[in-house]
């Protein structure tokens, strides 16, 4: 407390602004509401804390007796007070209430301070539940909280009461505190923008500061500012000073200004009203123009530096450049600066003559004195000419070297140079050029220049070439390589030279006086043509050189060419789509080019098949009678002596039909029972794939299994109803169906099996569970077998070829069983029940297991096994009990009587929720 005295003592304050501070009030216990009967202690503070001298008291505005620095209360209303050196404190309203529940707020508290609230009851012993609201609406989750804590409270007038649900042994009821208004104080006021000075001089610094204050309780809180123009901040944006320093201020800066105070939390944040502040400007004088070089002597493509100043101005100035007797400004240049300079690059004649500036910073253009500028003008490059009688300049002429520039102050030196060598000079005294006359020689080709030079420096002619020519002589033609015998594909290069001539030479190459193309030889000598034999190029070759002087020709030289063979095309022509066994296929091989005769063989794989030989070229065939063996690749060759070709491969494949399939059971030798699965395997020991394997019982279509590689297949029969009968397969793989002999399967049934049915009504509801995918009509066709709930499909529609129908027999298998195997028919309706018994264990009770298979026509070929494993799959449990003699003797005399002694009767009852746990 006494640190916050200190520094509100030192800082700039209230005082400094002729208000004295104010005082303070503290309660003890910090809270603005009680309950009646309760005391608080006020307590009375300024800057001088303690306070100094007699403090006065105010209760309700009205002046109370008591002058100490703390008093104690215990009435309702609002309490201030004053010291001898402060201005009245913010009157504080403590409140005593008389109700059961009050609602308290902490005390005292600024802006973007935490606020506790704390829910009270009187004598409140027992925990209840308690909820605050703001404003008519709940804060939160505040169920059985003692106390709350509200972040950065503001001045808003907003309401806060809170809720107590009271219970006792003969009823419960709920409390709520009267509404409360938090007591929130101002933290610091708006600040204050000022400026020293407020008229500032342009150019000149400024000084802005942003003025506010903290009651001494929050002495310690840090505050950032931050300065505006307009809507720009300026400096660096948000700092802890609150002053910021303008090093120069200008005319243009003259606009509202204005500040931001803010906590370091950015809880509060306030700013100052705006602040017009006008920048004076002075009138430009005494303007002065300086030449560099000084004195205003140049040459010609120097820099010229024009600088204009100023003895007084300030802010913005306008400076420009003008010459005398031209209206087009020179340049212009506008800164904060008492001085400007403008650089003219490379002046020339032309810009001889009189300069002035003039400056200008809104009060009207100020002119300098007139200064002169004189130019001296250096030579220009010189330009050489070289004048001969004829176009081309031959040993024996007499040629001019004419050396001429067209800028410069006379008198003027030339000089003739070839190569590096000085030939002459000759001098112009008025200006203008001169000439040296020069009788050429074979020597006098080469490289030609000249300088000219007034004193002011020597410039240089660009080099001109002068080339003497000497007429071509006879070419020589060569081609390359020599002495070989040159073929189709070859590159052979033609060569011509001739031996003398002045370059550039210009070569035509000739093939039977058809131009093949010209190449010129810019430095003399001989060159190459190079020609591609894509045909055949035999003939006469010859060529030709120019150099302007005349054409040479070559002698001539013949060729005679050989075309090799082309790559051959092997085809292959059978008598049908497949090749089979015993056809013959023709080999056709066929080169499109080449020189006859041409000798072709034929391979298989890597092996020779034969040679046949083409003697005025094109084709050769060789015929093929085909075995299993020849299945592979084929290729062919061409031969004409002047390098083999081979064809591309071609593959042939030879089909083998399929031979008579082999049926094996498995498991072999063993007694097969109902629920065992048996797996039917068929097999084609020869055969080309692919290879679509059918398998049958008593001539009806069990399913098909493709083997698409070859070898055999399986077919898994899962054993639901007496399966005894005849099995055979089929084979076929496009090329006629093959039929295994029958094997025949017997089983006995055990005597203690009997046939009972299963009864409508249970048939019925399973039906509808079903979804009704089945008709009535169908499933009477069902029915049920001791131990087995597997039923016989009839009507099975027969699928297969044809020539398997109805096999003889042979290779019969006996087995015993226990039960009937059931085997699935490849079609079925889209929707068909299966049934089996199952016996949990219980004697008396037998329980119908039904299995809902949705089956399509894709499916035809699976095992009955899939069942089990299909995703439609429904399985229902059907509770059945064994039915007395007496009453099954009807039903048994209905059914099948010649099995009346060997079989069991069982009936439908509905299923407990046993049952459906088993």
């Amino acid at each position: 407390m006494l640190l916050w005295l200190l520094l509100l003592l030192l800082a700039p304050g209230r005082e400094q602004s002729g208000l004295a501070p104010k005082a303070f009030l503290l309660l003890t216990p910090p809270w603005s509401t009680h309950f009646k009967g309760q005391k608080v202690t006020l307590k009375c503070r300024d800057s001088r804390y303690p306070a100094w001298g007699d403090v006065s008291w105010y209760y309700n505005k009205n002046l109370m007796r008591e002058e100490s620095g703390e008093i104690q209360i215990k009435k309702s209303g609002y309490y201030k007070c004053k010291t001898q050196v402060s201005s009245f404190s913010d009157p504080v309203h403590v409140e005593f209430l008389s109700d059961w529940l009050i609602l308290q707020a902490s005390h005292p508290v600024f802006e973007g301070d935490k606020v506790l609230l704390r829910c009270l009851g009187k004598e409140e012993e027992i925990p209840s539940e308690k909820i605050y609201y703001k404003d008519g609406k709940k804060l939160g989750s505040t169920y059985s909280t003692e106390a709350i804590i509200l972040n950065s409270v503001s001045l808003e007038n907003s309401k806060y009461h809170c809720t107590v649900s009271r219970k006792d042994f003969w009823s419960s009821w709920k409390e709520t505190s009267k509404p409360l208004r938090i007591q929130v104080q101002e933290l610091f006021p708006p600040p204050v923008l000022t400026a020293s000075p407020s008229q500032p001089i342009e150019g000149s610094p400024v000084a802005l500061k942003c003025e506010t204050w903290l009651p001494p309780q929050k002495s310690d809180t840090q505050l950032q500012f931050c300065f505006f123009r307009e809507d720009q901040a300026l400096g660096s944006g948000w700092s802890s000073s609150s002053e910021l320093q303008i090093s120069a201020i200008w005319s243009e800066d003259s606009s509202s200004y204005w500040c931001q105070a803010k906590t370091v939390t950015h809880s509060v944040i306030k700013r100052s009203l705006k602040s017009q502040i006008l920048v004076q400007r002075v009138p430009v004088s005494d303007v002065n123009l300086e030449i560099q070089p000084s004195g205003g002597q140049l040459i010609e493509g120097e820099n010229l530096v024009l600088i204009c100043s100023v003895a007084k101005g300030t802010g913005t100035i306008t400076f420009s450049w003008h010459r005398e007797g031209t209206i087009r400004i020179l340049g212009r240049k506008t800164q904060r600066s008492l001085s400007a300079e403008l650089r003219i690059p490379t002046v020339k004649e032309s810009d001889a003559g009189r300069y002035y500036c003039a400056a200008d910073n809104i009060h009207g253009p100020i002119l300098s004195k007139l200064t002169m500028v004189t130019l001296r003008i250096p030579m220009s490059r010189p330009v050489l000419t070289i004048r001969a009688p004829r176009a081309q300049a031959v040993v024996g002429d007499v040629v001019e070297l004419r050396c001429e520039a067209w800028r410069g102050s006379p008198p003027i030196l030339y000089q003739f140079y070839h190569e590096d060598a000085t030939l002459g000079r000759s001098s112009a005294p008025s200006g203008g050029g001169a000439s040296f006359n020069l009788s050429m020689t074979a020597e006098h080709s080469g490289n030609y220049s000249c300088e000219a030079d007034n004193g002011l420096g020597a410039q240089h002619s660009d080099r001109v070439t002068l080339n003497v020519t000497v007429p071509v002589s006879h070419p020589v033609l060569t081609l390359n390589p020599a002495g070989t015998q040159p073929v189709v594909g070859d590159v052979l290069e033609l060569r011509c030279e001739a031996q003398r001539g002045s370059p550039p030479i210009l070569y035509w190459f000739y093939h039977d006086n058809v131009t093949l193309g010209k190449i010129l030889a810019p430095f003399g000598g001989g060159t190459s043509f190079n020609l591609s034999l894509t045909a055949q190029p035999s003939g006469n070759y010859s060529c030709a050189a120019d150099n302007g002087l005349g054409i040479q020709c070559s002698e001539v030289v013949m060729l005679n060419f050989t075309v090799p063979v082309s790559r051959p095309v092997l085809t292959i022509r059978a008598p049908r789509a497949q090749a089979v066994v015993g056809d013959v296929v023709e080999l056709r091989c066929e080169a499109w080019r080449g020189s006859p005769p041409i000798l072709y063989q034929f391979y298989h794989e890597d092996a020779t098949l034969g040679s046949s030989s083409a003697p005025s070229g094109r084709a050769a065939s060789f015929n093929l009678s085909l075995t299993a063996d020849h299945s592979g690749n084929y290729s062919c060759e061409a031969d004409n002596g002047l390098g083999a070709q081979h064809s591309d491969k071609v593959t042939l494949s030879v089909t083998v039909p399929v031979s008579r399939p082999v049926l094996t059971l498995n498991p072999a030798g063993t007694q097969p029972v109902v629920g065992d699965v048996l797996e039917l395997r068929c097999e084609a020991k020869r055969g080309s794939p692919p290879i679509l394997y059918w398998f049958y019982h008593d001539n009806v279509t069990l399913g098909k299994s493709l083997a698409p590689f070859g070898g055999g297949a399986s077919f898994n029969l899962f054993l639901m109803a007496q399966p005894s009968g005849n099995y055979f397969c089929g084979a076929d793989n496009g090329l006629g169906v093959q039929c295994s002999e029958v094997v025949m399967l017997n089983f006995t049934v055990p005597s203690r099996s009997k046939i009972i049915f299963i009864t409508v009504g249970v048939i019925s509801g399973l039906l509808i569970i079903l979804a009704l995918a089945a008709t009535a009509a169908l499933v009477c066709k069902f029915k049920t077998q001791r131990k087995s709930g597997g039923l016989s499909a009839t009507g099975i529609p027969s699928y297969g070829p044809n020539e398997c129908q109805g096999p003889s027999l042979s290779k019969p298998f006996r087995t015993g069983t226990q039960e009937p195997t059931h085997s699935e028919p490849p079609v079925l309706m889209d929707l068909q029940p299966v049934y089996s018994n199952v016996n949990p264990g219980d004697s008396g009770l037998v329980y119908s297991e039904i299995w809902s298979i949705q089956r399509t026509k894709e499916n035809l070929a699976n095992s009955p096994r899939m069942h089990q494993e299909h995703e439609g799959l429904t399985v229902i449990y059907s509770e059945l009990k064994k039915s007395h003699p007496d009453d099954s003797a009807s039903q048994a005399r209905s059914s099948d009587r010649a099995h009346d002694d060997d079989r069991e009767n069982y009936e439908n009852v509905p299923c407990a929720s046993s049952a459906l746990g088993h």
